[in-house]
């Protein structure tokens, strides 16, 4: 039941960002410019985590592109490492070809790497990578994806954000993920089934368009046959964090 579970919540998400995509869709002779390339680099998160269930952790979440309006090629990197001696984590590096299938939505084709470093041996895993990133309505950023790693796992991944603007440089930002595998990878510390929910909330400042410090909260927790696999190690299934950080954009 869990693994059919898992994969019914896989074709979700994939839907969920078909119906995204196309719900998008305005006229075929929107106007591009593929004829200018140009880039930007966003750090969305770069912060310290104060977590409740275990060592303080640096997290971030870059992305960055370069292209025209209807072509472009990303490079996408988020992870953890913690701040104690042992520095164990989790990073994982994206590299993409993104095509624009509708204003506001474009599809992606590319890889994923991941690796899990600390004490003792490091792991790897490479997947393959084809999803979504756009503008949903109601200005609700979304990115749902599929990966296919060289073990035979298929996982699905929704993360979307949304920013409050109470002036026009004060901003809270809410954020949402989830994941699901087909397949359990203990090295990795994933089940079968749906893997975990995670929430967030951060207010910024934006002393400029480019440089933004800010403050929040985040709250994730793990959920089957992942939660299992916590339990086993000796770890929490959920924790809560208080966060201070930086967001910039180049």
């Amino acid at each position: 039941m869990k693994t059919r579970s898992g994969r019914n919540l896989v074709f979700s998400v994939l839907c969920l960002g078909l119906l995204g995509a196309f719900s998008a869709a305005g006229s075929a002779d929107a106007q591009v410019m593929d004829d200018v390339s140009f880039g930007t680099v966003t750090v969305d998160q770069l912060e310290l985590r104060n977590n409740k269930s275990g060592s303080n952790t640096i997290n971030w979440d870059i992305q960055g592109w370069y292209g025209g309006d209807r072509d472009k090629f990303w490079v996408k990197t988020e992870g953890e490492s913690s701040t104690n001696s042992n520095k164990e984590g989790e990073a994982e590096l994206q590299l993409l070809y993104s095509r624009m299938v509708a204003p506001f939505w474009d599809m992606q084709f590319g890889v994923r790497q991941d690796l899990k470093f600390g004490p003792g041996p490091n792991a790897t895993r490479t997947y393959a990578v084809v999803g979504f990133q756009g503008l949903a309505p109601y200005w609700f950023e979304a990115e749902p994806a599929l990966f296919i790693s060289d073990k035979g796992n298929v996982a699905a991944r929704f993360q979307g954000t949304y920013d409050l603007l109470f002036t026009q440089r004060l901003i809270a930002q809410g954020r949402f993920e989830t994941m699901a595998a087909t397949k359990a990878d203990p090295e990795f510390n994933i089940g079968s089934g749906l893997n975990n929910v995670g929430v967030g909330l951060r207010l910024r400042y934006e002393i400029s368009r480019q440089f933004a410090p800010y403050v929040g909260v985040s709250w994730k927790r793990s959920f089957g046959n992942t939660a299992d696999l916590a339990r086993a190690a000796g770890n929490n299934v959920d924790n809560t964090s208080v966060n201070v950080g930086i967001r910039m954009r180049f």
